[in-house]
């Protein structure tokens, strides 16, 4: 079985709008906002009274003084620092700073306090350099689901918030046992089907979209890949796949059925994009070593790992490998693959051996990267309520949605776009190059690496790679 890659949620944070309530338009970019910062504990999660405090007698307790208090489980001076820091960088003005209290308040006006911490997908577009003019006009992105499904009404509602200019197309393809079969849950698989269409369908609204809902097993997936690669009704030219698992959790008979039909997808023009994973460089595997996810791994796909992105108003302030491990809220999957080989498009970039005690150099994972820390997450919108989620199965309908725009630009398929794109960096062309994080066993830096592979997408750029022509710069004067 696999899982989804996976809809990481910032917890608490959901608020739904009050019965009724409707948007009437932006907040006063001059009005005055405070935010209330609620920080850490310097004991982290140590409880503040032991289980048997409040069943001593009176006479035999004990208690802190305020001051104790402070310096055992108040918040951390280098925490409230780099608060003040980020205060600084954008704007905002510290109107209260209470170490005891673990409490920040800044204040700032509307204009500065809009650093997004979370986006929509046509804000991430912007953000990345998409190209614009197009909209996946002819182009029909297949993605592959293992379980939930999509409520036609809240899609409904979400382009219209967004304001499209087109309304996406999305119908579903049972495949076997496979349905579309809403839960209810938002927070359960509704939450990755959802993600996977609202972020693809919001890039390249002209194209359409064709979810392939299959039984989540092997089996079942493998089905859901080869009907969709060979569906000749849809012809889809993009594949976006946001499950998987680690490699040791697969049999090599899966694994080899599997990238076989990504190779006969490369073959008929079909790119495949998929997450790397939310467990960094573990994938979530408890034996001490390094693993990467499957089938993010396979050579024939475009592998796409995440970032962590701030921004203020259409600039990015910074970028960095998503890692909220500390947290419990997920990092980006990368390394190095224990089955399949260096790539030929891949030699000369620095691929490491892995970090494991086999010293093998391998696959490297992943190719590519995007935002998807679930604190600077997507803006979606399952079961009727409003969420941000996050999480690498964000970036493979990203890729996707970007590679469906490069295809209406350039009337034809892309297929394996790797070597391209490696070709492509090796001239310092196509990438934000991030080189600030790690993701447990492996740090970024210059170039590629086991984190944020060449980097997140300057989409024009991307676009140049794969042979769409470039506007000539306009001439001045005479």
């Amino acid at each position: 079985m696999s899982t989804p890659k996976n809809p990481l949620r910032l917890a608490g944070s959901e608020r739904a709008p009050l019965a009724g309530a409707r948007e009437i338009g932006p907040a006063n970019p001059n009005e005055t906002v405070d935010v209330t910062i609620r920080l850490r504990s310097r004991a982290g999660k140590k409880p503040i009274v032991s289980a048997d405090a409040s069943t001593k007698p009176i006479e035999k307790r004990s208690f802190l003084s305020r001051k104790e208090f402070e310096q055992s489980h108040g918040a951390d001076p280098a925490t409230i620092a780099r608060v003040e820091a980020f205060a600084r960088e954008h704007k905002l003005t510290v109107k209260e700073k209470s170490p005891e209290r673990r409490t920040v308040i800044l204040s700032g006006t509307v204009s500065a306090n809009a650093v997004n911490l979370s986006y929509t997908p046509i804000q991430l577009a912007t953000l990345y350099n998409f190209p614009t003019g197009v909209d996946g006009s002819g182009e029909c992105i297949a993605i592959v689901e293992l379980g939930g499904g999509f409520n036609p009404a809240d899609l409904s509602s979400y382009w219209s918030q967004l304001n499209l200019p087109k309304t996406p197309n999305v119908s579903a393809v049972s495949v076997g046992n496979g349905s579309n079969s809403p839960t209810g849950d938002p927070a359960g698989p509704d939450g990755e089907v959802m993600l996977d269409i609202e972020v693809c369908g919001a890039i390249a609204p002209g194209a359409k979209i064709v979810v392939y809902f299959a039984e989540n097993t092997d089996a079942g997936f493998l089905n859901a890949i080869t009907t969709a690669v060979h569906d000749s009704v849809n012809n889809p030219s993009v594949l976006s796949i946001s499950w998987g698992g680690p490699e040791p959790s697969w049999t090599p008979q899966a694994m080899t059925s599997m990238d076989e039909a990504f190779q006969a997808a490369g073959a008929m023009g079909v790119t495949v994009c998929v997450a790397a994973g939310d467990d960094g460089s573990t994938d979530g595997v408890g034996d001490n070593l390094n693993h990467v996810d499957f089938p993010a791994s396979s050579p024939n796909v475009l592998a796409c790992g995440g970032t962590t992105l701030v921004a203020a108003g259409n600039t990015v302030t910074s970028e960095t490998v998503w890692n909220e491990l500390a947290n419990n809220e997920g990092a980006t999957g990368g390394g190095i693959s224990d089955v399949f080989p260096l790539p030929t498009w891949q030699n000369g970039v620095g691929v490491p051996s892995s970090a494991n005690p086999n010293q093998n150099v391998g696959r490297g994972v992943p190719d590519v990267s995007g935002d998807a820390d679930p604190t600077t997450g997507y803006v979606t919108l399952v079961d009727g309520n409003p969420d941000v989620i996050g999480g690498t199965s964000a970036v493979a309908p990203l890729w996707a949605g970007l590679i469906a725009l490069i295809n209406d630009s350039n009337q034809k398929p892309a297929g394996l776009i790797n070597p391209l794109l490696y070709q492509g960096e090796s001239k310092g062309t196509g990438f934000n190059d991030i080189t600030s994080g790690n993701n447990g066993a492996y740090n970024a830096g210059p170039g590629w690496d086991a984190c944020t592979g060449l980097g997140s997408p300057i989409g024009t750029q991307i676009a140049a790679v794969l042979g769409v022509p470039q506007q000539p710069a306009l001439k001045t004067g005479t």
